[in-house]
């Protein structure tokens, strides 16, 4: 199988000034390396930076339109002014995590499926835990902290999605990969008191260390995803098939890779055992995804069901939100065409085993099928084709698409997801 003309990527072994050690680069002063920052990565947030605010201003817009969000309660996508719904549901709970801290507890209250009383030791505490230091340092509260964190891990994931794009291929897919970040399905919460952005930063950037050879800098990455939310595992997975090919291969010692493989997973585990342990039974945090959200991994028995629902036109499956759903089943419908054209690329298999995994965990549970494109958005990598089947589309061109696309993203990705469906 051969990659498409111009997509093969970089080779690992070439090491850019940015990916040296401080000895092996010149000194530059804070001034000098600013400047090159912006240079290098001010185009690719400048545009991400358009299509968000072109998008969520849409949203906002659509929800003073509706009025919806005065008629529902502020836990459950209401409130007084419509920005308030960007911090119920989930947010909500960041919200108590970081105001109240945690009192885990494992409390059954009926027969099943729901089961045991919802508890915020559910949320993983990387997200409200740097909400409730950046309130501490702004002054800001609960609300305009978890907005602050997310709003700027959305632009590092930007970042990093130029970055690591730039390096597979080259700057003008970059660009349009991190384009594709602003409009993609699901995010709408990127801008939201949710942990989506911080994950997806992560993410990228570990995705990046890897690609760039720097194993400790990818595991103590990926360490502090597994401490923002439990899909983690994947990004744990990939970095271990990532390393053993590195000692197979003999190219960076032994150290770098087997150090990488220890910590990575320490974060998620560290986070579940003792949750476990403050709850007594060490499957507590499973029972309690559950017996109190209805989340859990079926094998894909409810996804299946949902997709022969909808495809028969008929109704009955577990949280119905027809919309929202219709979307989820339209990008379902899309993966396997953006996952053959991802294998095509021949993408590094860090990238790989991550998007893989990544599916297998959100298709294969049971959940909100509405949230599916929330879901799907930390796999950045299926942004990879469809940035590079892009840019052979001329500058006014891709203007147009984005310009468009932007504004019913404050729709599709905004207003569905949080006043039409459950985010």
């Amino acid at each position: 199988m051969t990659a498409i003309p111009g997509t093969e990527p970089a080779e690992l072994d070439e090491q850019p000034d940015s990916a040296k050690g401080p000895a092996e680069r010149p000194q530059e002063s804070l001034r000098a390396w600013f400047g090159r920052v912006y240079q290098e990565y001010g185009p690719a947030l400048a545009v991400f930076g358009l299509l968000k605010l072109t998008g969520f201003t849409v949203f906002l817009w659509l929800l003073t339109w509706s009025g919806e969000y005065l008629t529902k309660n502020p836990r459950f996508g209401g409130g007084a002014r419509p920005w308030d719904v960007l911090a119920g549901w989930d947010g909500w709970w960041y919200r108590q995590v970081a105001e109240n801290g945690y009192d885990p507890r494992l409390v059954k209250i009926g027969p099943p499926p729901f089961e045991f009383e919802q508890n915020s030791v559910a949320f993983f505490p990387l997200y409200p835990g740097l909400m409730k230091l950046v309130s501490a340092v702004t002054g800001l509260g609960s609300y305009g902290a978890g907005m602050l964190v997310s709003v700027v891990a959305s632009f590092v994931a930007a970042a990093g999605i130029y970055a690591l794009t730039s390096r597979l291929f080259d700057r003008r897919t970059g660009l349009i990969a991190a384009a594709v970040w602003a409009v993609f399905p699901g995010s709408g919460v990127e801008w939201a008191v949710y942990s989506d952005s911080l994950f997806v930063a992560l993410a990228v950037w570990a995705g990046w260390f890897v690609l760039e050879r720097r194993w400790l800098a990818a595991g103590i990455t990926v360490f502090m995803a597994g401490l923002n939310r439990p899909t983690a595992a994947a990004l744990v997975a990939a970095l271990g098939v990532a390393a053993l090919i590195a000692l197979y291969r003999r190219r960076d010692g032994w150290l770098g890779p087997v150090s990488a493989v220890l910590i990575a997973p320490l974060g998620i585990f560290g986070y579940l055992a003792w949750a476990n342990w403050r709850m007594g039974d060490w499957s507590a945090y499973f029972k309690l995804q559950k017996g109190g959200w209805l989340h859990f991994f079926d094998y894909g028995e409810h996804t299946f069901n949902v997709l022969r629902t909808i495809l028969l036109g008929q109704g009955g499956y577990a949280f119905t939100y027809p919309t929202e759903d219709m979307i989820a089943l339209v990008l379902v419908v899309l993966l396997p065409v953006l996952l053959f054209l991802l294998i095509r690329l021949r993408v590094p298999v860090f990238l790989l085993v991550f998007t893989l995994i990544t599916i297998v965990l959100v298709l294969g549970s049971a959940q909100i099928f509405g949230n599916t494109s929330r879901y799907l958005l930390p796999c950045f990598p299926l942004f990879l084709p469809i940035a590079v089947a892009l840019r052979r589309l001329s500058l006014p061109s891709l203007g147009v698409l984005f310009g468009v696309t932007a504004v019913a993203s404050g729709w599709y990705a905004g207003y569905v997801l949080f006043e039409l469906g459950i985010p």
